[in-house]
C-alpha cells in the first residue's frame, strides 16, 4: 500500500480504556434521575448519538443537571481509564515521522477534550472531530472527509484505526483504508464480520503495521 500520511484514530476502545468509565459515568446519571441501572450491553445500545443527545432523551427537563453530573463523575473518576500499553510510542513514533495525525470519535467535544488532555495526549494531534464537530455522527465519513480536505490528503495515503463496526463502514464510504483493533472491541464479532483491510489483536502487532508504511 502507498506511505501513509495521515491517520485517524478512534478513541474508546482503541487509543483508551475508557469503557468501564463511560459506563460508569452512565449509571451514576441513571441512578440518580432514572432510578435504575444498565447493563454494559443496554448502554451500548444508546451509543452512536454524542452524550449530550443521550442525556436529553433520559432526562428531559432535567438535562442541564443531569450534565453537569456526568462530566463531573467523568473527569474526577478518569483514573478508571488509561491509554493501552505501548500506545504512547505508537503516537511518539508517528510524530518523529512527521505522520498528520486525527481523532474521529463519536463522543462529544467536552468528554473527549477531558480524556485526550488528562492522559496527556490532546497536543499529538493535527485535528481533532468530535461527534459535535460534524452534522451526521459514524458510520458517516464525514469526520474522515473533513480531516482528508484539510490537510489535501490523498485516499490512498491516509487509514483509519478503530474498534467498532462504524469505524469500518465510515472507512468503505469514505474510500480509505481501516485497521480495526480489537484488544478491547464490545463488537468483536461484527467486526470480524465486515471484514477490514487489516486487524490487530494486540497494540504491538499495529505498532510494526505502521512502522512498515509510514
Amino acid at each position: 500500500m502507498a506511505k501513509l500520511k495521515g491517520v485517524i484514530f478512534d478513541v474508546d476502545g482503541t487509543l483508551t480504556s475508557t469503557n468501564k468509565l463511560i459506563f460508569a459515568s452512565f449509571n451514576h446519571v441513571s441512578q440518580k434521575y432514572l432510578n435504575r441501572s444498565f447493563s454494559d450491553d443496554e448502554l451500548i445500545k444508546f451509543f452512536g448519538p454524542t452524550e449530550d443527545v443521550i442525556l436529553k432523551q433520559w432526562c428531559g427537563d432535567n438535562y442541564e443537571s443531569a450534565r453537569k453530573d456526568y462530566y463531573g463523575y467523568y473527569s474526577e473518576n478518569h483514573s478508571m481509564a488509561d491509554l493501552y500499553p505501548g500506545m504512547l510510542n505508537v503516537l511518539n513514533y508517528l510524530k518523529e515521522k512527521n505522520v498528520l495525525l486525527s481523532i474521529y470519535t463519536g463522543k462529544g467535544e467536552e468528554a473527549a477534550n477531558i480524556t485526550l488532555k488528562k492522559l496527556g495526549i490532546f497536543s499529538y494531534f493535527d485535528m481533532v472531530i468530535t461527534g459535535d464537530d460534524v452534522q451526521e455522527h459514524k458510520p458517516s465519513p464525514e469526520g474522515i472527509t473533513l480531516f482528508l480536505d484539510k490537510f489535501n490528503l490523498k485516499k490512498e495515503n491516509a487509514i483509519i484505526i478503530g474498534d467498532a463496526p462504524t469505524d469500518i463502514i465510515a472507512a468503505n464510504s469514505a474510500g480509505i483504508k481501516v485497521a480495526s483493533v480489537i484488544w478491547d472491541s464490545y463488537a468483536k464479532d461484527k467486526v470480524l464480520k465486515l471484514k477490514s483491510d487489516f486487524v490487530f489483536e494486540t497494540v504491538s502487532e499495529l505498532f510494526e503495521f505502521l512502522k512498515e508504511n509510514t
